[in-house]
């Protein structure tokens, strides 16, 4: 009988010499839980990091190749931009010999370097911008003054003193115009009635 009592103490004993090795793994457990949720944070950080710099490297990509575009589209502005009052004195010279009548071999000459020279302007992009009896634009046109007009509505491009040009949709130049401007309407009745009151 000692002999199962002893067995009996040795099966007591065994659970609490094991229950200290349980409480060891648990806490190893927590440990180790705690390092790989901490490691998974660092992960999604550095992937967010990742993920942000792969898009902003892809928009600098693309701003790049936008620039390199429009540096190509637009590298002959300021040549371009010397060229136009060339053309505006040619075209100046073509309209004085028309309102002359006085057409001979000169004429023909200044007129075709002008064909030319629009024909330039439409190989590299370059278009004129329509003014007359157009609303008046500030994006396209630069009033220079007013016009009395009975038959154009108030604010209309009448005149055109400088032709505008825009180089692939982008403003060269603008247009220098004369604005139409309702006429002064004086009417006599007033006057008269006006003179019999002073009198």
């Amino acid at each position: 009988m000692a002999e199962k009592n002893l067995n009996l103490e040795d099966d007591l004993e065994t659970p609490a010499a094991v229950e200290p090795e349980i409480v060891a793994e648990e806490d190893t457990t927590a440990v180790l839980q705690e390092k790989l949720s901490q490691a998974l944070d660092e992960v999604t950080k550095h992937k967010e990091q990742y993920l942000r710099t792969l898009a902003d490297m892809e928009n600098l990509r693309k701003r790049t190749q936008r620039d390199k575009e429009d540096l190509a589209k637009y590298a002959n502005e300021n040549i371009l931009r010397e060229i136009l009052p060339v053309i505006d004195n040619l075209e100046r010279a073509v309209e004085h010999v028309e309102q002359a009548g006085n057409e001979d071999g000169l004429f023909e000459g200044v007129q075709m370097t002008l064909t030319q020279f629009s024909q330039l302007l439409d190989k590299f992009g370059v278009e004129s911008v329509d003014a007359v009896g157009q609303p008046f634009d500030p994006a396209y046109h630069q009033a220079m003054g007013q016009l009395e007009s009975a038959e154009q509505p108030v604010n209309t491009v009448v005149q055109q003193m400088q032709k505008g040009y825009q180089l692939n949709k982008r403003l060269l130049r603008p247009a220098f115009v004369m604005l139409a401007k309702a006429p002064i309407a004086v009417e006599t009745e007033d006057i008269d009635t006006t003179k019999e009151a002073d009198e």
